[in-house]
């Protein structure tokens, strides 16, 4: 088996429940080939190089970004700081990986993708491994804030036609909007903070409740500021029907805290 190949692990009784599949994880030097603004406050950045064996069969994986510090450490290297972005689109063929950027207020990756530029570099390392999601649900129903929309977009592309989708989804306002593309029959609500602090408004919460959801079993999943995260998937449980088994929610940022990834599942 090649270093590369992913590992399963064992199969659930149950046919919708999610795998889990190991990678083995390497670093890589990339090289910037383009920079798209497709929002007021996104970016699209695509990678290109040392992209052999790359692996990411889950649409919320995981790479490490490394970002240099500008300082230097005292075995004389230059240092970095890491953080967590989704895999957006990966193309085989032409050897090049999509990675969306939030630009907010401050930290290494805004200010690195504020200046990115075709030929630059940028190390990233992983997937470690993948939470894979089957789409045999009766319908699946993703809630993100912005941080959120690079999975839900991957997720919608990668759901056959005749499946449904519900999307609730958590801007600043109209401008952050991103255009989603599926095959699938996809429902789609935006919610504005409306100058709110991010993390700070409960727009996802007011959505939530204000939603018709369909009848029929669903596979839920959420990710966005972690103690929303966290009260979002009760509410589901509590008032909506949501099997704890099919749902996934993370926080990928917590107010007032720094490179913070939790998960909130049973």
């Amino acid at each position: 088996m090649s270093l590369s190949s992913p590992v399963a692990a064992p199969v659930d009784a149950d046919p919708r429940a999610p795998q889990r599949v190991r990678h083995q994880p390497r670093r890589r030097e990339l090289e910037v080939v383009r920079v798209e603004k497709i929002a007021a406050h996104m970016v699209r950045v695509t990678l290109g190089g040392d992209l052999d064996g790359f692996v990411s069969l889950g649409f919320d994986d995981h790479v490490k970004l490394f970002f240099p510090t500008g300082a230097v450490g005292a075995d004389g290297e230059p240092e970095f700081e890491s953080r967590d972005y989704t895999p957006r689109r990966y193309d085989p063929q032409a050897k090049t990986l999509d990675i969306e950027f939030v630009l907010h207020d401050a930290g290494p990756a805004t200010r690195w993708a504020e200046q990115a530029n075709p030929g630059q570099s940028l190390r990233i390392g992983g997937p470690r491994g993948s939470f894979v999601i089957p789409t045999t649900f009766d319908w699946h129903l993703l809630i993100g804030d912005d941080t959120g929309l690079p999975a839900i977009a991957r997720r919608l592309e990668e759901l056959p036609a005749g499946t449904r989708a519900v999307v609730l989804a958590e801007v600043d306002d109209a401008a952050d909007q991103v255009a989603f593309k599926s095959a699938a029959d996809v429902s789609v609500t935006w919610v504005h903070r409306d100058g709110a602090e991010p993390g700070a408004s409960d727009a996802l919460a007011r959505g939530l409740a204000s939603l018709k959801l369909p009848k029929g079993d669903y596979y839920a999943w959420v990710a966005c500021e972690s103690l929303t995260a966290k009260a979002l998937r009760a509410t589901l449980i509590a008032d909506h029907g949501a099997n704890p088994k099919w749902i996934r929610a993370a926080g990928y940022w917590r107010r007032g805290a720094v490179a913070v990834h939790e998960n909130h599942n049973d």
